[in-house]
């Protein structure tokens, strides 16, 4: 088995959910994130469909679970960041990690509608009865009722209040691709437009505050929500301003894990790798696979991130979107 597989399965739970990062870590990434188990489940798709499908329902089985707080949502748009559906969940009991955390982060909703909609049209039997495809419906009411395209949401990075385009493409993406696979399920028309229209006004920055973003390579791979052109910038500014030797910063003055600099993000490199494959763009591909090969330990592993202009990396090793992105650029 490739050992990249083998080192995602170990941090499986029999629910169906991915750790963050090593089980055994203190840092807290021993738990499930919605948006990592999402990119996580992407390196099984080509081989693996039960291990994919387990993590949909495991997130289903989330929503279900917490039902009334998405109707509460729907019905009183939220004002305080823990009414919004969360992000973190503990990976066997699925309960919310209460911790005080950056949980207004609608990109992940997006990411969920975008994935089991596309993973639906091609083949992938994920909705198991009524129960799934009224949450399915309900996640569109809740997009509706907080008004993601002007919503000062925490973004990929859980961060910053802003708008993020990253977080409205992703929006975006998810309603578009759901309309086209469940007919039955009602996407105002008015909703959709509405994020790509501020998304034009964002883009080609990330947010007020952040010129370049290594979140926005999402709105290339996988969404596929921008124009050539806007790829074209998108890809320009990360190269010119973000990538590094053994990462690539998530943005000019990033603070975390700063040491004397930016960490570099290990994921970076075979997102990049992803997106020239796509492009067709063989000599960018092999240069930016053989940038994540070599941002691995000794173990094998993608790190969360290394110490800026250091082979040190951080504790959170393997992170399981970084290992994923390595297993799907290799592929």
């Amino acid at each position: 088995m490739n050992p990249n597989i083998t080192i995602l399965k170990e941090l499986r739970y029999p629910t169906g959910l991915f750790s963050a990062a090593s089980k055994k870590v203190q840092t807290g990434y021993n738990v499930a994130w919605i948006r990592d188990n999402i990119y996580t489940s992407m390196a099984f798709e080509d081989f693996d469909r039960e291990i994919v499908v387990s993590v949909y329902h495991a997130i289903l089985n989330i929503f279900l679970k917490y039902e009334s707080k998405i109707d509460y949502a729907i019905k009183n748009p939220p004002t305080n960041k823990q009414d919004y559906i969360h992000a973190r969940y503990h990976p066997q009991t699925m309960a919310e990690i209460q911790q005080e955390w950056g949980n207004k982060q609608n990109d992940m909703i997006g990411l969920f509608l975008f994935k089991i909609s596309e993973l639906t049209k091609k083949g992938f039997k994920i909705i198991r009865d009524e129960n799934d495809l009224r949450i399915l419906q309900k996640l569109v009411y809740y997009l509706e009722s907080i008004q993601y395209y002007r919503d000062l949401d925490n973004g990929i990075w859980e961060e910053n209040e802003e708008i993020h385009a990253s977080s409205v493409g992703a929006c975006v993406a998810g309603l578009k691709e759901l309309s086209e696979a469940f007919p039955e399920i009602k996407v105002p028309k008015e909703l959709i437009e509405k994020g790509v229209e501020i998304l034009n006004v964002l883009l080609p920055r990330e947010s007020a505050t952040k010129k370049v973003d290594m979140a926005l390579l999402s709105l290339v791979w996988p969404y596929n929500i921008v124009t050539k052109e806007q790829a074209e910038q998108i890809l320009k500014n990360v190269k010119e301003n973000l990538v590094r030797e053994k990462g690539v910063i998530r943005y000019p003055g990033d603070k975390y894990y700063w040491n004397n600099g930016e960490a570099e993000w290990t994921m970076g490199f075979p997102w990049l790798a992803i997106i020239y494959k796509k492009l067709k763009n063989k000599k960018e591909y092999e240069f930016y696979l053989q940038k994540a090969i070599s941002a691995m330990n000794e173990k094998g592993e993608m790190p969360e991130l290394y110490f800026s202009k250091t082979k040190i990396h951080n504790e959170n090793s393997p992170l399981a979107w970084a290992q994923s992105l390595l297993i799907i650029a290799m592929s």
